[in-house]
């Protein structure tokens, strides 16, 4: 019963790292410097997850973890701002490939796989309450 736990625990921290990759993306979309002050524009992340044969459950089950944290190789948006200062010679600034209705969908649906494994959670501890009870 246990086991089922961990592989709900791992699915909880693996959707906790992609809404962090999520949420840095939207924080991000309008970011035409790097960390170094030069003229980049942030590089989209996304996660990507791997199964985990070390957590699994009796019925076959297994748990995930996180594959990688990725940039994304997406070309900039190119956007006509000519008195920008991050502008080039003809008037272009570099936006991050950031779409904003695919981000939101993305944390949607991660939002609602970390439900479903709280959800689980929530399950197993009231059969395990209910276990103890029988026992006792």
């Amino acid at each position: 019963m246990f086991s089922s736990l961990d592989v709900s625990t791992s699915g909880l921290v693996a959707q906790r790292t992609r809404l962090n990759a999520i949420s840095s993306n939207i924080a991000n979309m309008s970011t035409t410097r790097n960390e170094q002050g030069q003229p980049e524009p942030y590089q989209p992340r996304f996660v990507t997850f791997q199964t985990d044969e070390d957590i699994s459950t009796p019925g076959g089950g297994a748990g995930v973890r996180i594959g990688s944290v990725e940039l994304s190789d997406s070309a900039p948006k190119m956007k006509y701002e000519p008195g920008h200062p991050d502008a080039d010679d003809r008037g272009f600034v570099r936006y991050p490939a950031v779409d904003m209705t695919t981000e939101f969908v993305d944390a949607l649906e991660a939002t609602r796989a970390y439900e479903a494994n709280i959800g689980v959670i929530e399950v197993t501890k009231n059969m395990a309450e209910q276990a103890l009870r029988i026992i006792a």
